[in-house]
């Protein structure tokens, strides 16, 4: 395959495939809140679609939501001193037409929660215009007054840049939204939208880069990242309104420069392949002729979490593997990792969470994937999602029989969705 036929396939393959289901749902939304607070059966008047969703940055997959309804003027007056009472009183319509729904709100927005997906609305009342667009005000309740958003001037930036240089921009969000959801980064959207722009606005050669080159645009964007001083927020982009940086993202864009590198530099297809699935996942294509290369005899049962579950990474999760001999442990996976070193076969490994800011309760699943000659040989590739098998109900009990560059994946599943993931290797002599 060609680079392009690479890209255009992953792209393709992230490409939302529910949007009429999407559609529908802002529309009974829309219709509700209008019924509710103007005696209007509009399904789309009165709304603004935000986030990835309204920015057109959104993939499949997509598991968040957001919706801004403009509050009627009139009304201020009622609700200027009660931001709880405005977001309490959305509820409530909207628990009319959802009975059965879970609808909750919280300090800022109303969340109503779909089976695989959640939608965030936020009622606001129009401020006034700056530079020739509406500005909003939004219910704050643990600060108990109203603060401003200015979601029409990234909304119009976007367009705006989009018109000028194409989809590039538009396409690098997506991939990399891709890329945040596969190796566990919690990143905003807008900030996800905010660096990208950041990284193309000054050089309009970046800025147009065709299809054909975008393992180098992927490589030279995770360059700009892993190289950005550290910061805990940014200026977004046409709003130029703070976008908080909630979890530290350098490490990750550094071991994905790494694997876009050897991407790009690899002697034959299939290692090309391999790395930008380390980056990408399941969703960037392998190489064509992957399964003709294995016998008959061989089952490869691979599952991947996100056919699983919807993804919605809201926290880091850290792991790692106690190297166990006759019982006594010898060092940790991490360790021998970092200094370049292979575990010896005929030996224990006992995998466990490091850390994780995720709350409890949640559940741990596993996945342990082996791989190279020796697991196709003796048809033991595996790969199938799995539980704990430790009494904690939290690790994963395995042992290292055989050689190859196996890996061990970790995820943590809080109200339906995979809120945190990691992966470690696990090269056996």
């Amino acid at each position: 395959m060609t680079t392009k036929e690479k890209f255009s396939t992953f792209l393709s393959n992230i490409r939302l495939d529910n949007d009429e289901t999407l559609s529908n749902r802002y529309a009974q939304i829309t219709k509700k809140l209008n019924q509710r607070f103007r005696y209007s059966d509009s399904e789309t008047a009165n709304r603004l679609q935000v986030g990835s969703y309204g920015r057109y940055t959104g993939i499949k997959g997509i598991s968040d939501l957001d919706m801004l309804y403009i509050m009627p003027s009139y009304l201020w007056p009622e609700y200027k001193n009660s931001p709880d009472k405005l977001l309490r009183h959305t509820r409530d319509a909207l628990k009319e037409r959802y009975p059965t729904t879970d609808i909750t709100y919280d300090t800022l927005v109303v969340v109503v929660n779909f089976c695989n997906f959640k939608f965030e609305i936020q009622p606001v009342f129009e401020a006034e215009e700056k530079d020739g667009l509406m500005t909003y005000l939004f219910p704050d309740t643990s600060k108990g007054y109203y603060r401003l958003t200015m979601p029409r001037h990234e909304q119009n930036e976007m367009k705006t840049f989009r018109q000028e240089n194409g989809d590039t921009h538009r396409l690098l969000c997506k991939m990399m939204r891709s890329w945040t959801n596969n190796v566990g980064l919690q990143m905003g959207g807008l900030l996800l939208d905010t660096l990208a722009y950041n990284f193309l606005k000054n050089d309009s050669d970046l800025a147009t880069t065709p299809i054909s080159k975008f393992d180098t645009l992927c490589r030279d964007f995770f360059d700009f990242l892993r190289n950005e001083p550290d910061k805990d927020h940014y200026h977004a982009l046409g709003s130029g309104q703070d976008v908080k940086v909630k979890h530290k993202f350098k490490s990750k864009a550094k071991k994905a420069y790494s694997f876009a590198c050897y991407a790009i530099s690899a002697d034959n297809e299939d290692d090309t392949h391999k790395n930008w699935r380390k980056i990408f996942g399941k969703n960037f294509p392998k190489k064509p002729d992957t399964m003709k290369n294995l016998s008959s005899s061989v089952i490869d049962c691979e599952e991947f979490i996100e056919d699983l579950y919807p993804i919605h990474i809201q926290g880091d999760l850290k792991i790692d593997c106690e190297v166990k001999s006759n019982g006594y442990r010898e060092r940790l996976l991490s360790w021998i990792l970092s200094n370049s070193q292979k575990i010896s076969r005929v030996r224990s490994l006992d995998f466990f969470i490091v850390s994780t800011d995720i709350p409890e309760p949640f559940i741990v699943k596993w996945k342990v994937r082996n791989v190279g000659d020796e697991a196709i040989r003796r048809n033991c590739l595996r790969g199938q999602i799995i539980d704990s098998n430790t009494r904690d109900k939290k690790g994963r009990h395995e042992s290292a029989d055989f050689k190859g560059p196996h890996y061990v994946e970790c995820y943590l599943i809080k109200d339906g969705y995979v809120v945190a993931r990691a992966r470690i290797d696990v090269p056996i002599l």
